[in-house]
């Protein structure tokens, strides 16, 4: 009996214990410093406008892929080699739909207003854009999709530059570490790319592929830049106008020259005409998309969120092209999006002008977010800071 008892005892008390080790911490007593990381990140990251944002920017990595993938088919299938046609398509879509927009307009932003006063910048826009469109899509006949799709990832760093020096974009130390980690989800993908063998059937043509890659990544650059300028300060459909307008002149006279050998010499049948037009579609619903996602955010990190469409246009390639697949894909797709999660999740500000203020000005990068221009880091990036210096 003693010994029951004694037992009995024994186990009261250990299960004492175990309630008190999965009990709650008593008030004023603050949760272990894991428990305190991962409920702020859990409060800073699952989010609606992190979920739309990245909604929003797979949406448009869909559309860049169908333009790649139709690009490449053309290309190795049929002999197609016409990125000026291509391109003066969309813009001849562009200048049906938002320049006859334009046209009935009235007032200060109707078409004839907006040329007499901003003419000259748009035909630089539209030249840059033109080019940018024309040198992508002719590298697809002298490197890989995937080759294209990584390199153009430089565009990044120099539309950061640009967004510092026109738009007074004021980046932090998470934004710098958030595209590092992008970057290092390329890296992993190029990995990836020379493992599975891609590059080994490329010659000596693959280095004007990579350089026709990185002029029209800076070209965008300058576009996307232009592009978060006027879409934020004047309108969307004034950009999308504009350029369809200027762009359907600038590439029907570079068409003219460059190609037009290379049209009469189509085969047309049913299939080519249907890549064509899904190419055409694709790149529409891009550049009417793309402003809309980009007024919400910023054109950084729109041009983040699209580097997954690597992945997608690897999907396609299995099929199409008969790539070889490899896990670092997948990886380097978990990679770039930690890393775009994470440039979203803190905005970045925009510095006041030294001269003439603007009160109106709700910042051009993020600006959705209308956040404080003399905050330099919100309290809750201080806290996850402190607690990872409390856990080392």
């Amino acid at each position: 009996m003693e010994a029951a008892g004694a037992a009995e005892a024994g186990a009261a008390v250990a299960a004492q214990a175990a309630a008190g080790a999965e009990a709650p911490p008593p008030p004023g007593i603050a949760p272990p410093a894991p428990r305190r990381l991962l409920a702020l990140l859990r409060d800073k990251l699952c989010t609606w406008y992190i979920l739309k944002t990245i909604l929003l920017g797979q949406m448009l990595s869909l559309f860049i892929c169908g333009t790649a993938v139709t690009s490449q088919y053309l290309a190795e299938h049929y002999q197609v080699n016409t990125p000026m046609f291509q391109s003066f398509i969309n813009y001849s879509l562009l200048l049906l739909v938002y320049t006859t927009m334009l046209a009935f307009r009235t007032g200060g932003d109707s078409l004839l207003q907006i040329l007499k006063q901003r003419w000259w910048k748009y035909i630089l826009l539209g030249l840059a854009d033109v080019e940018a469109n024309y040198t992508i899509v002719k590298a697809y006949q002298y490197t890989t999709l995937t080759s294209v799709q990584l390199l153009d990832c430089f565009g990044i760093p120099v539309l950061m530059a640009l967004s510092w020096f026109i738009l007074r974009a004021r980046y932090r130390l998470i934004h710098f570490i958030a595209v590092a980690v992008c970057l290092l989800g390329v890296g992993t993908m190029v990995g990836a790319d020379i493992l599975a063998g891609r590059q080994d059937s490329e010659g000596s043509d693959v280095v004007i592929g990579d350089v026709l890659v990185l002029l029209g990544a800076s070209l965008y650059a300058i576009s996307n830049v232009s592009e978060e300028y006027i879409v934020k300060n004047l309108s969307r459909v004034e950009f999308l106008g504009m350029v369809g307008l200027f762009g359907t002149i600038i590439s029907g006279l570079q068409l003219a020259i460059l190609e037009h050998k290379d049209i009469m010499k189509i085969q047309w049948n049913w299939k080519i005409a249907l890549l064509f037009i899904v190419f055409a579609l694709c790149m529409f619903g891009l550049y009417s998309f793309m402003p809309v996602v980009i007024k919400v955010t910023s054109a950084t990190s729109v041009n983040l969120g699209i580097l997954t469409a690597d992945l997608y246009s690897l999907f396609f390639g299995l099929f199409l092209f008969y790539y070889k697949f490899s896990g670092l894909y997948i990886l380097s797709f978990v990679v770039i999006m930690v890393g775009f999660i994470l440039y979203c999740s803190t905005p970045t500000r925009t510095a006041e002008p030294t001269t003439v203020p603007q009160p109106h000005s709700a910042g051009l990068d993020n600006a959705a977010l209308k956040l404080d221009e003399n905050d330099s880091e919100t309290p809750a990036t201080h806290e996850i800071w402190k607690l990872l210096v409390e856990m080392l």
